[in-house]
Parts: C-alpha cells; sequence; structure tokens
C-alpha cells in the first residue's frame, strides 16, 4: 500500500492541475473545521471589522483604524461584498491563500530539486500555515505568502525583464499588505543587481531591475490613488508608513527572545554548508537564502515573533529543509514513506479536536458555529441589551454581528487603546492611553460592556489601564449575565 501510495505521489509526470488540487484539498480538510467559529485571532477580527467599514463607503483609516497597509483590507472588503456576512466565505477565500501559496512553493521546488521533494515540501507548507498558534483564521501573513511566492517563482524560472517586472508587481502588493516584506524585496532587488552584475549583462540588468522597482513602487501609489482623490493623502502616509515606524520604535523587546529561531536556522544553514548538503552555488538557492534573510531581518527590526509571523519563513524555507532531510534519510537508510505518512496522520490533533468540538456544539446547541462572538450578540438582541457606543474588550468581532461600530478608531482593535504612539496617525485628540479610555468610558459612556470572563482588559503590562477600568465598572455598571466565557457588564446610570 505505501509503495503504490508513494508512486502516485511521486509520478514524474503528475500535473500541475492535480498538485494544486491535492493541496487545496489538503487545506481545506486541515482548516475546514475552524470555518465555524467566530474568531481565531484578534487581528482576523479587526481587519473584518474595517473591509465591513469599506464595503460601507468609508476607506480604511477614515471610520476605523488598524495599523495594516490597506490591501489586507481590500480583500475582505471584497469577500463581503460579493458573500456578505460570511465566515464560511472568508475561511474559504484563507484556505485558497494557503493552497497557492503551497503550489508555488512546489513550483520553486521543481526549480531546485525532485518533484518528489517539492511535492512533500507543498504538503509541509500547507500543514505550517494552518497548525500551531492562532493562523487556522485568514492572517495578512497569509495574504502577503499568497503574492510574494509567485514572485519569488517567476524571478528563480524566468529572467527575461517583462517577468521581472511582473514580480515587482506581485511584491509590491505584498508590501501593501505586510509593509515588513520591505525588508525580504529590499534583499531580492540588491540579490538582482548582483547577479546581473556577476554575469555581464548590464542592459538587462539595469532594465529588469528597473522594473522590477518600477513595479513595486507602480502598486504603492495605486493604493494612495483613493485617499489622493478625497485630499487623504496625509492619512494614508501616516498611516501606512509612519504609524509602522512609531509603533516599532515604542516597543522594546529583548533580542533573547528571537535567539532561539535565529540560533536554529543559522545552525540548520551553517550544517548544510559543511556536509553540501546545499549548492549554495545554485542561484535559486542563492534566492530563497537572500529572502529568508530579508524575513529574519524584519523579525529582528520588530523584535519579536508572534506564531503568525513564522507564516511569512515557512514556504520560503521549507524546500530547503526538505532537500536536506531527503539527503539525511538517504545517509541514514530510512523509510521516508512509512514515517511521512504516519506524521501526516499525527500533524493535524488541532483539526480532529476541532472536528470533535463543532459536531459536539452542534449536537448540544443546534449549530455549528460556535464562540463568543456568535453568543454573546445573539444573546444581546434576543435580550434587549442596549448597544448604544457598546465596547468590547474581547470578542470584538461583535460588533460585526451586531451591526455595530467600535465607539472611537482606536477601539477598532481593543489592544490599540493601550497604543497611544499610533493616536498621531489618525490625528486623534487624546494623546495617551489613558485619556482615550477616560473618553471612552465618562464621555461617551458605553451602554454596554463585553470582557472576557477572568482575563484582564488589556495587556498585563498595561496596569493602570487595567485597574481604572476594573474600578470604573465596579462603580459604574453592573454585570448582567455570563456567556460562555464572556462577561456582559450594563451601565447603571
Amino acid at each position: 500500500m505505501f509503495s503504490k501510495f508513494a508512486a502516485f505521489l511521486n509520478h514524474n509526470k503528475i500535473s500541475n492541475r492535480m498538485v494544486f488540487g491535492i493541496v487545496g484539498v489538503v487545506a481545506f480538510i486541515i482548516r475546514f473545521p475552524f470555518f465555524f467559529r467566530d474568531y481565531i485571532d484578534r487581528d482576523e477580527s479587526t481587519f473584518i471589522l474595517i473591509g465591513q467599514s469599506w464595503v460601507d463607503g468609508n476607506l480604511p483609516y477614515t471610520e476605523l483604524w488598524d495599523i495594516k497597509p490597506p490591501l489586507t483590507f481590500l480583500f475582505f472588503a471584497a469577500v463581503i461584498s460579493i458573500f456578505g456576512k460570511s465566515f464560511i466565505a472568508i475561511r474559504l477565500a484563507g484556505t485558497f491563500l494557503v493552497a497557492t501559496t503551497a503550489f508555488y512553493t512546489y513550483k520553486i521546488g521543481c526549480a531546485i530539486t525532485t518533484k518528489k521533494i517539492a511535492f512533500l515540501s507543498a504538503i509541509a507548507c500547507v500543514a505550517l500555515q494552518s497548525m500551531f498558534g492562532s493562523i487556522q483564521g485568514v492572517m495578512s501573513e497569509h495574504l502577503c505568502m499568497a503574492f510574494l511566492t509567485p514572485a519569488i517563482y517567476l524571478i528563480i524560472k524566468h529572467k527575461e525583464w517583462y517577468w521581472i517586472g511582473f514580480a515587482g508587481l506581485l511584491m509590491g502588493v505584498s508590501i501593501m499588505v505586510k509593509l515588513n516584506m520591505a525588508y525580504t524585496i529590499l534583499f531580492i532587488g540588491i540579490y538582482l543587481i548582483y547577479y546581473f552584475i556577476k554575469n555581464k549583462q548590464y542592459g538587462k540588468g539595469i532594465l529588469s531591475v528597473t522594473l522590477y522597482g518600477l513595479g513595486i513602487i507602480f502598486i504603492i501609489l495605486l493604493t494612495l490613488l483613493p485617499y489622493y482623490l478625497q485630499g487623504l493623502q496625509e492619512l494614508w502616509w501616516k498611516s501606512v508608513f509612519i504609524a509602522p515606524l512609531d509603533y516599532a520604535s515604542a516597543r522594546r523587546y529583548s533580542f533573547f527572545k528571537l535567539m532561539p529561531h535565529f540560533l536554529t536556522i543559522t545552525f540548520f544553514f551553517i550544517l548544510a554548508w559543511k556536509k553540501q548538503w546545499l549548492d549554495f552555488k545554485n542561484t535559486s538557492v542563492q534566492l530563497l537564502l537572500i529572502a529568508i534573510l530579508g524575513v529574519l531581518y524584519s523579525f529582528f527590526k520588530g523584535g519579536r515573533i508572534n506564531s503568525h509571523y513564522l507564516i511569512q519563513l515557512h514556504p520560503i524555507l521549507i524546500v530547503l529543509a526538505g532537500i536536506v532531510l531527503s539527503k539525511l534519510f538517504v545517509q541514514w537508510n530510512l523509510k521516508w514513506r512509512k514515517a511521512y505518512l504516519i506524521l501526516l496522520l499525527l500533524l493535524p490533533a488541532e483539526t480532529y479536536l476541532e472536528y470533535y468540538n463543532i459536531v459536539k456544539h452542534k449536537i448540544e446547541r443546534g449549530s455549528f458555529y460556535n464562540g463568543e462572538g456568535i453568543t454573546v450578540p445573539q444573546f444581546i438582541r434576543e435580550n434587549n441589551i442596549p448597544k448604544e457606543n457598546i465596547l468590547f474588550t474581547g470578542y470584538h468581532i461583535g460588533y460585526w454581528m451586531l451591526d455595530e461600530k467600535p465607539p472611537t478608531k482606536a477601539a477598532t482593535h481593543p489592544s490599540n487603546i493601550c497604543k497611544p504612539e499610533m493616536f498621531s496617525a489618525y490625528d486623534n485628540p487624546r494623546t495617551t492611553s489613558m485619556q482615550e479610555l477616560r473618553y471612552i468610558m465618562e464621555e461617551l459612556k458605553p451602554q454596554s460592556l463585553v470582557a472576557r470572563e477572568n482575563r484582564l482588559f488589556f495587556d498585563k503590562e498595561q496596569v493602570e489601564a487595567n485597574t481604572y477600568l476594573k474600578n470604573y465598572l465596579s462603580v459604574n455598571y453592573k454585570l448582567t449575565t455570563t456567556v460562555d466565557n464572556a462577561e456582559i457588564y450594563t451601565r447603571l446610570k
């Protein structure tokens, strides 16, 4: 059985369409049970809110605000405008992004190594974009990599100036989804200059690199256009470029937290070089290495690595890791078939658990949809809980379900209330977190507030904000009820 399955997977004549179909099916199976959750990561909920605001006629940053570039929100706005308020549509579109990235990981692999390694790398790519941490939803990293990986493939496979120019357009989209990708794209641009000089292709190099850069600039300027037409170019500039710089400079993280990732990857490449498992003279390997260095440098500049950040790294690292592992299997005389299949069956433990949870939820409550972002709005509607200026310090996808808006721009993502370094990007008249919080609670006076049960309202470092809100609620609000793991407070007067 194993030999037949292996023969099918590794058939040299396997078509691109079949590969895309297989990785798409695997991605769907792994991610499907999460289609019914209210939210998986708070960032995804924020993107949905701003996407909805755009559908309603408000450009990002004008009514609601978050730190991501505008094409992140365009993706969500597009899905919502076509399918309406549908978690399934958003998560299905995310599955397509994962499959696209995995497919171009396969194409990159085919340009460097065997189809077998390329295919297995693509399957691993699906897994690493769908498991471990809060990445079963749709993150900006999923979107940016769905454009970056095909751009890298085009540069690896085609050195013609028009393909490199088209790759520049894809790179521009990637930047306008996730700004930190600028480092990777800059590093690749510098490598292209080196490549053409080394090969003494000066004319072709100038044309190619120029078009590469112009493609990136064109996409950036295209996102500026709607703001320029409305006289809001300063808002665009400060939100897209200045706010991320202010945010990065205000956040102080220990470099030692990055060390395990950096040391592991460094050790991997040193060992691969010493053992000659990777051919570092190969220009495709060099390009992938440069892209990886760009991603790592962006992590260094940001000062931390969340689980979903690694989505930017895995698709361009996994092929090289696959080559090294294949050589280790040969060297140690290991049989990949049984080991890989067993690993493939064991890895999606989170998926198996989620399948169980949604079936259980369906039996007990009559619906596959689950989570406080769904049950809390349902309770609020059924019991006529007042919604005026309602504030969600948790489960803020509830705004979307209630057809409500956050009380201020800073409250779009609850944690942004405590990030005053970004207030100037949207000309917030308040300059500190406490001013913003007091304005919401004492002037806007939310008639209801939803919080996570037995959890702090904000990050534990925000001692003053947490203490203030706890004390203010104890005097001016009553705890109306607890729905699952959410507390609903209503104002006394």
